[in-house]
């Protein structure tokens, strides 16, 4: 069936007109929770599309919302389908397709609606839902196990060194530039030469800044690549960090790259010298996180005012000192390695169940 024989889609309404910060219930947008008020729109069990902007992350809500006007509720008619079974099949929808704009990502109520889904009967749905919400529970645990991994490192750090702002410690303190051999920018090769995108040196862009090694990229590019644009060969054990991307809002993404890679625009590479460790400079950047965050500003897109981070002191304590917290570092990636590894494992098994389920639904279970 299509979309609009199983599913209704309710329009979101302004945020400012009905917003309380003591409202009982929460208003959703494309993103998650962004306040709260006195009345709901949709029901328990809907999931929530980007309308514009963020479209291709669905969110199953489990509580009546208010959604704002720039995203969807998705109610599903549940004698025909599960909630969570709709859920999962748009996490697994790839929305970007039926995006018809150049600017801003967005989606229209008739094209969502013309989509096409194949359900087997509600049982075997239920039996769907219940495998992939075991292995979607399993990745979160490994997920805040992770989280907890980096909560200890950083806390070692204050412990060994102080809070870095105050420098209570008074360890010798440099410009940020007298710790690196250089510091490197990005650039993205000419989209006009598709060829330049067919090598094998990782090509690192924010999409990537997702673990604290990076091996690897989605994207690779040529040297002759590197020759004809501004992106730069870094050499490994540099420190990767984002400049410019919507993520600043929250989040500094920090690398330390285990090979050679290029990077893009967005992003920044710093290649210690031997006054400093790279463990150590990225745990140094990471303790920093809320104050360089404080001052990201935002016209076209959010990015650090890379001139002034530039001009910022870092503390610089005994390199055998900074080389023991490398140690610790080291060992507690090691547990993060097993937590990774589990969510790959996890993320294969639901690949391979989700694989055996679209072959179902080729077959017209």
């Amino acid at each position: 069936m299509k979309f609009a024989d199983v599913l209704e889609i309710r329009n979101g309404k302004n945020q400012r007109q009905v917003e309380n910060p003591q409202g009982k219930y929460p208003i959703y947008g494309s993103g998650g929770v962004m306040g709260y008020a006195d009345d709901f729109l949709c029901d328990a069990e809907t999931i929530v599309i980007g309308r514009k902007g963020n479209i291709n992350n669905p969110i199953f809500v489990n509580e009546p919302f208010w959604n704002v006007d720039t995203a969807f509720g998705l109610v599903v008619n549940k004698q025909l389908l599960l909630p969570k079974y709709l859920y999962y099949f748009c996490v697994n929808y790839d929305f970007e397709k039926l995006n018809t704009t150049v600017t801003i990502p967005s989606l229209t109520k008739a094209n969502l609606l013309q989509i096409d889904i194949n359900f087997p009967e509600l049982e075997q749905q239920k039996i769907i839902v219940d495998n992939l919400d075991k292995i979607t529970d399993l990745i979160a645990i490994r997920q805040s196990e992770i989280n907890l991994l980096d909560r200890l490192v950083k806390s070692r750090f204050i412990e060994m060194f102080g809070d870095p702002l105050i420098n209570s410690d008074r360890w010798l303190a440099v410009p940020i530039t007298d710790v690196c051999r250089e510091i490197l920018g990005g650039g993205t090769p000419s989209k006009s030469h598709a060829e330049y995108f067919t090598g094998t040196i990782p090509w690192v862009s924010p999409k990537d800044m997702k673990s604290a090694v990076i091996s690897d990229s989605i994207d690779h590019i040529t040297e002759e690549a590197i020759s004809h644009s501004t992106t730069n060969l870094v050499p490994s054990n540099s420190v990767l960090m984002v400049i410019r991307s919507g993520i600043l809002k929250h989040t500094l993404p920090l690398a330390i790259n285990s090979t050679p890679v290029t990077i893009n625009q967005d992003m920044k590479a710093f290649v210690p010298n031997d006054k400093i460790t790279s463990a150590f400079l990225m745990y140094f950047f990471k303790a920093i996180e809320a104050d360089v965050l404080a001052g990201v500003r935002g016209v076209t897109a959010d990015n650090i005012d890379f001139k002034a981070f530039q001009q910022r002191t870092i503390i610089v304590p005994p390199i055998e000192l900074q080389t023991q917290f490398a140690k610790f570092v080291t060992a507690t990636d090691k547990s993060k390695y097993y937590n990774f590894s589990s969510i790959k494992s996890c993320l294969l098994a639901a690949d391979k169940y989700r694989q055996e389920w679209m072959m179902c639904q080729t077959l017209n279970f």
